[in-house]
């Protein structure tokens, strides 16, 4: 099973560094969106060394929400339906980390648990990019009932 396992490793990163590339490449472009961590993107800090050492892309990168949507982090991380929450990554499925959630340490500049942290998986890109579009299209607190109780509760963790 190993060996089988080996065997088919390149395709399976291919295939999740290409989707999270199409997806880091989307976010960006996103009004929800302030910033997205990706190296393979020329405003990501490690872009250069990416350029330099890597090939290919990776699965995992970080979104961070504009201002005004910093507050409903976890509230968008629980709309995801097609993504699994958990604090992993490298599976055959997509994850998604809110960062606040395990007080992790935030990226350089950055405002701490304002980051939500995506592992890409092997599902295809586009189940998983309707399934952001739908978490961020009930960003406001005004369309997402509870969103501010949550916001509140996620911080007190």
């Amino acid at each position: 099973l190993v060996l089988r396992g080996l065997q088919t490793m390149p395709l399976r990163l291919e295939r999740e560094g290409t989707s999270a590339l199409t997806l880091a490449h989307w976010l960006a472009a996103r009004p929800e969106v302030a910033r997205v961590l990706h190296p393979a993107l020329p405003g990501d800090p490690g872009h250069i060394l990416w350029q330099r050492d890597f090939q290919g892309a990776s699965g995992l990168f970080s979104v961070e929400l504009a201002p005004q949507y910093q507050d409903c982090t976890s509230v968008s991380v629980d709309a995801l339906r097609v993504f699994r929450i958990g604090a992993s990554w490298g599976s055959t499925h997509s994850i998604v980390t809110p960062q606040s959630a395990f007080r992790l340490t935030a990226a350089p500049g950055s405002t701490p648990g304002k980051f939500i942290r995506f592992s890409i998986g092997l599902e295809p890109v586009e189940d998983l990019q309707a399934d952001i579009e739908a978490a961020l299209m009930g960003l406001s607190a005004d369309t997402m009932p509870g969103a501010q109780e949550r916001a509140v509760d996620q911080r007190e963790l």
